[in-house]
């Protein structure tokens, strides 16, 4: 191991957990049923009170997300950066958001959709929102 490369990382404080996940919105939710695990790509919305995402659901794939959800006592969000080497996980009970927002508002907060094989007329939206009880961080070091 001679010839690895390595990057020294730290741990971040609140304020810049705060700052990078302000900035971001894209992220990956890992998500268990019993020994079965799902991961998926998400959109996500923090604004300092509350981590919101962005599920959608349409015919094919709504209902296994939906099960993982309703199956997984705690989920870990992991959002990063590659070039700039950082990474958080954040981790707790996700849950339907129980707020209400416009569609003005959700165009704020979240980046376009991206569809795939399905119309617009197929796919809904559903908020959720992920209990911050563990929030670590770490990025490349000064």
């Amino acid at each position: 191991m001679d010839h690895v490369e390595y990057v020294y990382t730290v741990g971040m404080d609140a304020a810049d957990i705060d700052d990078y996940l302000r900035s971001g919105s894209h992220g990956v939710l890992a998500l268990a049923d019993g020994d079965d695990a799902y991961a998926v790509p998400l959109s996500y919305h923090y604004d300092g009170e509350r981590f919101l995402l962005r599920v959608s659901t349409h015919d094919d794939t709504g209902s296994e997300k939906r099960r993982y959800l309703d199956t997984t006592d705690t989920a870990t969000f992991v959002c990063f950066a590659a070039d700039s080497s950082w990474s958080i996980h954040v981790r707790g009970s996700v849950a339907p958001w129980d707020g209400t927002v416009d569609e003005a508002t959700l165009n704020e907060w979240f980046p376009p959709f991206r569809l795939f094989d399905e119309s617009v007329e197929d796919v809904e939206f559903t908020l959720y929102e992920l209990d911050m009880g563990s929030v670590v961080g770490r990025r490349t070091a000064d």
